[in-house]
């Protein structure tokens, strides 16, 4: 009699578990999923960082333009965008910054953006170099300017 309610139990326990085989076949669905997913994924994040990258440089000229407004002038290359944050020794009486809530930030790549006065279809140029950190490119890669 014991050996009878043993050997329910052990059938049991045998019908509760995955095989080895369905165990696979899950991996290679879920493995499937992933390369299908993955890339459309990460390229949507690239995307994303030159979306960022966009909205940081139009942040940055509508501060040169208060800046413009308050002083009279862009700041020069040599000042950069640092005269948005202090001072430069020329402007201080009519600069009534700063013009940036935080410091200046780099591009979503980690590079830090150009500035260039006057840039090369306006008074002023604001240059992020892309992922790669080199002039020109294509997709992630290509430079962000402000014109």
């Amino acid at each position: 009699m014991y050996r009878m309610q043993n050997q329910g139990t052990a059938a049991r326990v045998r019908q509760a578990g995955f095989t080895l085989l369905e165990l696979l076949v899950v991996i290679v669905i879920i493995g499937l999923l992933a390369a299908y997913v993955g890339p459309k994924y990460f390229s949507q994040l690239g995307k994303s960082e030159v979306t960022v990258a966009k909205a940081q440089i139009e942040a940055f000229e509508k501060s040169l333009d208060t800046y413009r407004l308050d002083v009279g002038r862009y700041p020069t290359t040599e000042e950069g965008l640092n005269a948005l944050l202090t001072a430069p020794p020329a402007v201080t009486a009519k600069w009534n910054g700063p013009y940036l809530k935080k410091g200046v930030p780099l591009d979503p790549w980690g590079h830090p953006y150009q500035y260039r006065a006057p840039g090369t279809k306006s008074e002023y140029e604001i240059l992020s170099l892309g992922k790669d950190g080199q002039p020109g490119g294509e997709r992630e890669n290509a430079d962000i300017t402000s014109q």
